[in-house]
């Protein structure tokens, strides 16, 4: 037992810490661990741009990689493929609103990958979650992957698949 109590620090840091931080609209301090503090800035960064339109700003917190996946099963895109379909809206000064309402950050063992999920609200939406994962990129947080979805309570979960199946005409 004795080994357990002084392993179970060492592995906890190892796989990241896992307490949750919350934005500056959450209770929970920031100042106790920077790294989460400069990711939650990016990833409210990444927020304010598209709510603001700015689509330099937006695009520049995602890696040449980066992947956005959106609320439907046909919206991967790539970072370019995003840009795209954003351009138009962000240049008559349109963007989306989401707005972190709680967020859990955990940053890997090597100091260089992160990953999220948060609950988010928007006005058309409502209850919205993103998750995702960030790497450090020449000293900077940046989103690798973002993936949009609107939870569904459990007690609906079977319409609302049927429902999708329906319009899908999915039968796998």
């Amino acid at each position: 037992m004795k080994t357990v109590s002084l392993l179970l620090p060492l592995v906890l840091a190892a796989c990241g810490s896992t307490r949750p931080f919350r934005d500056a609209t959450g209770a929970e301090s920031s100042s106790e661990d920077p790294e989460r503090a400069r990711i939650a800035a990016a990833l409210d960064g990444f927020h304010r741009a598209a709510s603001e339109a700015d689509e330099r700003r937006y695009f520049d917190l995602l890696t040449e990689e980066g992947v956005f996946l959106g609320t439907d099963a046909t919206e991967r895109w790539t970072k370019e493929q995003f840009r795209a379909y954003a351009e138009p809206h962000f240049a008559l000064g349109r963007g989306w609103t989401y707005r972190a309402i709680e967020r859990h950050v955990h940053v890997g063992p090597d100091g260089r990958t992160a990953w999220f999920d948060e609950k988010l609200w928007n006005d058309k939406y409502g209850d919205c979650r993103g998750t995702g994962v960030l790497l450090l990129v020449g000293g900077e947080w940046k989103i690798a992957q973002y993936n949009l979805t609107f939870p569904v309570p459990n007690e609906i979960a079977g319409e609302v698949v049927e429902r999708i199946k329906s319009h899908t005409g999915a039968a796998r």
